[in-house]
Order: C-alpha cells, then sequence, then structure tokens
C-alpha cells in the first residue's frame, strides 16, 4: 500500500471511531509473539534449584489443570477478606494473602494467565514464579466498522505501541497459606531519530493500577464474585509510604511496618524494579539480589545502565543483599554487597531511592 492510501485507510479510520463504541473492558490482551524482542529484565533460567522457598508437587502443564469447585461465600469475614482471600495495600503495592497451600493454587495462577490472553515464558514452580510473554491491550484500541470487518487484514495499522509482561510470585507465609505477588513491567514504542522513520522499544513505568486489576481478577478465578472482588479492592485500607533515611552512614529506606509486612513490601517493590531475587532467606530478613544487562551489544543504556551511570549497558553480573530488619513497628531496608560488606555509597544511594520510591 503506498503511502497516500495508508494516510487515507488511517483518516477514515479515525473519522469512523468517532462514533464507534469503546470497548468496556479495561484490559483484552494479545500475545506479542512477533513483536520486537523486548527483553529487559534479567534471564531467570540458570537459576539453581531452591527448596526452601519451592512450590512442592510436580511440575504442571496448562492440559493438566482442571477447576476445582469453589464455595461462593456470600458475606466478608472483614472489610478487606472474604472467605480464605485477603487483599492487602500499602501505598501503590497490593497483594493477595490467601489462606491455601501453594501447591493448591499454582496450576489455577497458570490458568489465570493463559485465559487473559497471555503465554508463559517462565513456569518456574521451584522458585514460586511465573512471568507472561510481551502483550498489547487491545482493548485501548477503538472497534470501529474497518476494525470490525477488515481489522484482520490490516492488523499492523492497529497498535497502541505499547507492551506489557507480568511476573506473579508465590510465597507461603508463616500462617501456612501463601501470599500472592503481581508485578508489572511496560514498554513503549517511541522514535529513535529526527525524521521519525526508525522507533525503538524503552521501558515505561510500572502501572499500579493494571497490577491491581489483575490481583482482582485472580479473585474471582479463585471464587470470589465480581460484585464482591470491586468492593474488596476498594475497601483495602492504605499505609504510610517509605522515607528516605541514613544509619551508621549510609543510605537506607524506613517503613512504618513490622517485619511481615515490610518484607512482603520489599519483595515486591524488587519485582517491579527488574532486580532478579536469586535467593531470599526470611529468617535474617535478606533478599539476595542481581542485576544483569540485557542487551550489552546495543549501544543504547537501559534503565539500570543509566541507573548505575553508566553510558552501554554492562554484562558482568551486579549482585547485592537487600536486609530488612524491624524493631516493632519500624523497618530499615538497607544495600550491602553479596559477601555482606558495605555496599559503595553511590550504588546503595540509587538502589534505595530506587525502591524508596516505589515503597511511597
Amino acid at each position: 500500500m503506498n503511502p497516500i492510501s495508508r494516510i487515507a485507510l488511517l483518516g477514515l479510520t479515525l473519522t469512523l471511531g468517532a462514533c464507534s463504541v469503546l470497548e468496556t473492558d479495561k484490559v483484552d490482551y494479545k500475545s506479542a509473539g512477533k513483536a520486537p524482542t523486548l527483553e529487559v529484565p534479567p534471564d531467570l533460567t540458570q537459576l539453581s534449584r531452591e527448596t526452601r522457598y519451592a512450590v512442592p508437587g510436580a511440575a504442571v502443564t496448562a492440559s493438566s489443570f482442571q477447576i476445582g469447585q469453589l464455595a461462593t461465600q456470600t458475606t466478608p469475614t472483614a472489610a478487606t477478606s472474604l472467605g480464605d482471600v485477603r487483599i492487602e495495600r500499602a501505598g501503590t503495592q497490593r497483594w493477595l494473602v490467601i489462606s491455601r497451600p501453594a501447591d493448591k493454587l499454582w496450576e489455577p495462577v497458570k490458568d489465570f494467565w493463559l485465559e487473559n490472553g497471555f503465554l508463559l515464558v517462565m513456569d518456574q514452580a521451584n522458585l514460586g514464579i511465573m512471568e507472561t510473554d510481551w502483550a498489547e491491550n487491545r482493548a485501548k484500541i477503538p472497534q470501529d466498522i474497518i476494525r470490525s470487518t477488515i481489522g484482520k487484514v490490516f492488523d499492523s495499522l492497529y497498535s497502541t505501541g505499547e507492551r506489557d509482561k507480568f511476573r506473579t510470585r508465590l510465597e507461603r507465609n508463616v500462617s501456612g497459606g501463601t501470599d500472592i505477588f503481581i508485578s508489572h513491567r511496560g514498554m513503549i514504542e517511541v522514535y529513535s531519530s529526527t525524521a521519525k522513520d526508525q522507533t525503538v522499544w524503552q521501558p515505561r513505568a510500572a502501572d499500579p493500577e493494571l497490577e491491581t486489576e489483575f490481583l482482582r481478577r485472580l479473585m474471582v478465578k479463585l471464587g470470589i464474585s465480581e460484585v464482591q472482588s470491586k468492593a474488596l479492592v476498594a475497601a483495602a485500607p492504605g499505609s504510610t509510604g517509605a522515607r528516605m533515611d541514613t544509619a551508621n552512614g549510609q543510605p537506607v529506606v524506613r517503613l512504618n511496618d513490622e517485619f511481615d509486612r515490610a518484607w512482603r513490601r520489599v519483595g515486591l517493590a524488587l519485582d517491579r524494579t527488574n532486580f532478579t531475587v536469586e535467593d531470599r532467606d526470611r529468617s535474617k530478613g535478606i533478599y539476595f539480589v542481581r542485576y544483569v544487562a540485557p542487551n550489552a551489544d546495543k549501544t543504547e543504556p537501559g534503565f539500570f545502565g543509566k541507573l548505575f551511570g553508566s553510558s552501554k549497558p554492562d554484562s558482568t553480573p551486579q549482585k547485592f543483599t537487600i536486609s530488612v530488619q524491624s524493631q516493632g513497628n519500624i523497618s530499615t531496608v538497607s544495600v550491602q554487597n553479596a559477601d555482606g560488606s558495605q555496599a559503595a555509597t553511590a550504588d546503595a544511594q540509587r538502589i534505595v531511592k530506587v525502591l524508596a520510591d516505589d515503597l511511597k
């Protein structure tokens, strides 16, 4: 199709779109299997097996999943809970607390993402982590006459210029139930030249509203009604955020939370900010994390390349420990090197700021 015809078709689409009805659903994802490579987070496939936080049971497959019969609850036991499902909130963060063992939740959660239009590029029950591929939210595209009739033929003309992927982490809690965290990562397509003839993909901020919507939908999958799930999300109380401080001359984050809640919040913040959690030692309050620049052959630095002041991505793994220590209702988050020694002040300052911004 020549440029003039292409522009004419787009103009007609916009005109007719003014009279069209937009989709009422907020999300309608389609796997972006043919999209450009958007792999920003570091690879997790080479992580060693860690059994302390493993979801018990054999590897799961979509074909082996059979939906169990879940009793519908009609009366909430508390403002933010219903049956054995509870939602908690801190700032922009939300997560589910479910009184069921992790091995009983793994397959339903996996099936949930498949039902919502995603493919899973990570499915590691031993780590309690699953991650979707990059997908496009097609609900953002108006459904006009041309789109509904010949849209499949000219599908490349219809794109939001955005891609999303989601990481789900299941972790046992001290009461024997399971905490479920969903973290979002997004990319956006932007012009890379003044002539606007080439585009590149670059990271965009995490979207807490998308995370909340999928947590709500997951509640429905686990037996809560649509109306009840919306009420639980709306009722979830917030809490005070985070503030930067210093301790022994090193930058730290202070949280007005006891350990259990602070531990959960820091774990979700690490998921959101693309650090790879290699291991955890809850008894000591330590996350073992690393960062590996994923596209070392590209000249444009990524988010963490800029974070650590590098003009080009560094493929050398950078490992740190993130410590969560609590006294009463006050928790302190600090950064050390992988061997437990004091991290360089500049690195600690940057990491602490990233965490503090997400924890607010």
